[in-house]
């Protein structure tokens, strides 16, 4: 067995959240690497690869929105659960919009930290169940959704985060048939409002131009007026 420890990247300013993460999450058997400022967060975690970030919206130099648009900008894939000390709807929509897959409202519990923190990581390496697809053929093309890739007919090769994957295995649940936006940003998003489905449309868009060869006319990500989206796959 490895005894290889998950690592978690802690972007705070704040001193004595700071030591509360450490103590936590080190305690827990988790490798944590901090930093404490926005401007070198996307260094960070080019250079210690870490399984999950955990990231504030406030920081000196960038803000969290910045730091999640450059981390899924530059391809990975690794959760973000976002900190905010604002509970206004807004905030949290422009977070998940920008590519977080979770959030936390300060002050927060320890344990339901944790208890994220361990759903996230679930979800990002159990993919693979023996009643799961791996690979899905769309037409000509592949998505490898163990592998988090899209084999393009031209031999281009795309990733998907962890998000666009999540959402995948959740459509081919009810392949075939309608799934509605506010179903999916309760069991893919984990949202508990309802009143903003643009978040959903934003991501949708943003994979369908991954999986389909013509996102304009798509065959398979289908919208379907008033109701939302359904996965064709026969």
């Amino acid at each position: 067995m490895s005894d290889k420890k998950t690592k978690i990247l802690v972007v705070e300013d704040e001193p004595s959240l700071i030591f509360t993460l450490r103590d936590t999450l080190e305690s827990e058997g988790y490798e944590v690497f901090v930093s404490e400022e926005g401007t070198g967060a996307l260094e960070m975690a080019k250079e210690h690869e870490p399984d999950l970030m955990i990231l504030d919206i406030m920081l000196p130099g960038k803000s969290g929105y910045e730091i999640a648009e450059e981390v899924r900008a530059s391809k990975m894939t690794f959760p973000i659960i976002m900190l905010t000390a604002k509970d206004q709807e807004v905030d949290k929509v422009k977070g998940l919009n920008v590519g977080a897959d979770d959030y936390l409202t300060k002050p927060f519990g320890v344990k339901e930290l944790l208890a994220r923190i361990q759903a996230r990581l679930r979800r990002k390496g159990t993919y693979s169940s023996s009643n799961e697809v791996d690979i899905l053929k769309l037409g000509p093309i592949n998505v490898d959704l163990m592998e988090s890739v899209v084999e393009r007919p031209d031999g281009e090769e795309i990733e998907l985060t962890s998000r666009e994957v999540e959402l995948i295995r959740y459509l081919l649940k009810s392949a075939n048939e309608p799934v509605s936006r506010d179903e999916l940003l309760e069991k893919v998003w984990r949202y508990e409002y309802s009143t903003n489905t643009r978040t959903v449309d934003v991501h949708i868009s943003k994979l369908r131009a991954k999986i389909e060869v013509t996102p304009e006319d798509p065959r398979y990500l289908i919208t379907l007026h008033g109701v939302g989206y359904m996965l064709k796959t026969g």
